[in-house]
Parts: C-alpha cells; structure tokens; sequence
C-alpha cells in the first residue's frame, strides 16, 4: 500500500466511531474523484501543422491580401527564409480568443 494510504489507515484505528461517517464520506469523494479520472477520454493532441497563406486565409475567414500586409502582426506568423508560413494550432487559439 502506498505509505500516504498507509497513514490514513492506521489513523483510522485510532477514530473514535462517530467520527468514522465523515472520514468514509471524505474517502467517497476520493474514491468517485479517481473514477472520474479514470472514464475521462485523453484529449487529443493535434500536432501543429505549418500552413500556407491560401490555407490560412480561409481558415481566418479573409483575403490572401489581408494575410500578407497583417503577417507581422498575426502572433502564429513563422518566418522561413523569405516563406511565410501560419501555425495551425496558434490560428485555432486565435480565433477562439477573438469569439
């Protein structure tokens, strides 16, 4: 047994039995606390995808122009060389922040 569990169960011995409803209450929270946990779906971790100017001005909902005069300014800007390219996953926090 785990030694924090370890402890518990041996204060438990020293409980006077009245207090034993409130520790068994404490120990349900806990208990229905990791089961929770363990039914929860892991979310899943997209991988970051480098888009180009036409993929990203569709996914902003404006023109290629837009994208080229405002590309400084857009925080999911990556600079290649002289290529411009978008972060996927910094454009989908960006338009969630702007909902």
């Amino acid at each position: 047994m785990r030694p924090p569990l370890q402890s518990v169960l041996d204060s438990v011995r020293e409980l006077q039995p009245e207090e034993l409803p409130v520790l068994l209450g404490e120990l349900e929270i806990i208990r229905a606390t990791a089961l929770m946990r363990i039914t929860q779906p892991t979310p899943v971790v997209q991988a970051d995808e480098l888009l180009g100017i036409e993929d990203t001005a569709e996914r902003l909902g404006v023109s290629v122009d837009y994208v080229y005069r405002n590309a400084k300014n857009l925080p999911f800007t990556r600079r290649i060389g002289r290529k411009l390219l978008f972060s996927s996953r910094g454009i989908d926090q960006y338009i969630s922040r702007k909902r």
